[in-house]
């Protein structure tokens, strides 16, 4: 399943706030009261969501990060193996 693009607006929004946080004046909270956003990926979290309050489409919160990929649960399942047994030794 391919992944799904986020619109132009949307990215001009993310661009946008980028800007505002490298100046320093990006701040957090309703109406920017909760004081300057120190990580980039808050930033973005920001930039998303006034994206998707502007009416660009975008796709959902923890949509990308839901499905994990085969390869991913084998080696998670791998790494339990191994810790169970030296646990038991």
């Amino acid at each position: 399943m391919a992944k799904k693009a986020a619109s132009s607006r949307g990215k001009g929004k993310v661009k946008k706030v980028m800007h505002e946080y490298k100046e320093g004046t990006l701040k957090s909270g309703k109406g920017g009261k909760g004081g300057k956003v120190k990580s980039r990926k808050q930033t973005i979290a920001i930039g998303l969501s006034e994206a998707r309050k502007s009416g660009a489409k975008i796709p959902k919160k923890g949509a990308s990060s839901k499905k994990q990929s085969p390869s991913k649960k084998r080696s998670s399942s791998k790494n339990q193996s191994s810790s169970r047994k030296r646990a038991s030794k």
